[in-house]
């Protein structure tokens, strides 16, 4: 079956969630004019699959999508907190979720200025004059190439697999990645475990009073600057926002005080017992957890052959998120590259604020 839109939005999460707003609010009607197609089975996008005891870095009054606030919460709110909101968000606005429905392909149909994308899932192949991919990241975990990988004998998983402490009970851990997420595991599974931590370089930690609302402010001098004909990223030593890499959560500031919060070289490889460092030092493991990131999930756009350079799809400007090549996809909530914090709850809006702003005035419905 097939069924032509104006526009369809890929991804249920924060930023398709902000897309629809700005969909809807601009006069496009809800599934006649627009539809959100979601891989997932339930509302919240990445979010329920996070790690229980994951907290946000800012006040719930920070950690906001277009429109309405998320309700307040004692302390910086949960995973759950953020997956509810998410869920009541969608209803709020009664936005038009398609779900299950992952996509498989995005393709152009035909030849010409005027030609439509075809969003292929397997129940139903949209036609859209527009399409806003929002699939995030958490898809996508990225495990490095470290000699002897396939030989450990013990146990590998990826932060995206972590749930909880307790399987790490005596065991000895080694926890590689040099960001927020390796710092709070961490600082968790070493209540537990005997935790080795390696980064690639010295860890960059915040000042302890920097949260999100500081962060969110750089952004805002990062948005600021791009307007005025500066540069839109920031230099790769500064960390984000010139500010360093890790935010000092209550968990890291304990981990700390513990004495646990010590990062050593990367290592040379694993080996079926343990971990070898390039200065011969040995050490037996039982587990290796992987806190190295996550790559763009865009395996949907490979059809339309799009080309990336430092990033993953070339973007113009530099920074904003219509696709060089294909200037009716747009891509939103990916990172900086689609726009300053726009992987962020409150970064986000502004930037989907901006994207549907452009698909309105090439449709002509602005």
């Amino acid at each position: 079956m097939s069924e032509d839109l104006p526009v369809v939005v890929i991804g249920g999460g924060q930023a398709g969630l902000s897309a629809g707003f700005y969909l809807q609010r601009a006069g496009l009607e809800p599934a006649r004019d627009f539809v959100i197609l979601d891989a997932g089975e339930e509302p919240g996008g990445a979010w329920p699959r996070m790690w229980p005891s994951l907290r946000l870095f800012s006040p719930a009054g920070y950690s906001s999508l277009p429109g309405w606030q998320m309700p307040p919460t004692q302390g910086y709110p949960s995973a759950a907190h953020v997956r509810d909101y998410l869920g009541e968000y969608e209803q709020r606005y009664r936005l038009p979720l398609v779900r299950p429905a992952r996509v498989v392909a995005v393709r152009s149909d035909g030849e010409g200025p005027d030609r439509p994308l075809l969003v292929e899932t397997a129940e139903r192949t949209y036609r859209a004059r527009a399409v806003i991919s929002a699939t995030g990241t958490w898809d996508r975990p990225f495990w490095p190439a470290v000699p002897g990988m396939r030989e450990f004998a013990g146990e590998q998983l990826h932060a995206a697999q972590y749930r909880e402490p307790g399987p790490f009970v005596d065991r000895r851990v080694l926890v590689v990645g040099g960001g927020n997420t390796a710092a709070q595991l961490l600082a968790e599974v070493s209540t537990v475990a005997e935790t080795t931590w390696v980064t690639r370089r010295p860890p960059r930690f915040m000042a302890d009073d920097v949260d999100g609302r500081v962060l969110f402010q750089a952004a805002t001098r990062r948005t600021r600057a791009v307007q005025q004909g500066g540069r839109w990223d920031e230099g790769a030593e500064a960390g984000v926002g010139g500010l360093g890499d890790i935010v000092m959560v209550a968990s890291v500031l304990e981990a700390r005080e513990r004495g646990v919060l010590h990062a050593e070289p990367m290592i040379e490889r694993l080996t079926p017992e343990g971990a070898v460092w390039p200065d011969g030092t040995r050490r037996e493991l039982d587990v290796v957890l992987w806190c190295t990131g996550f790559r763009p999930a865009l395996a949907h756009l490979a059809p339309l052959q799009l080309r990336g350079g430092r990033h993953p799809v070339r973007t113009e400007p530099p920074g904003g998120t219509r696709s060089a090549e294909e200037p009716r996809l747009h891509l939103l909530g990916y990172g900086d590259w689609t726009g300053p914090a726009s992987a962020t709850l409150i970064g986000v809006g502004r930037t989907a604020r901006d994207a549907v702003a452009e698909v309105l005035d090439d449709l002509g419905l602005a």
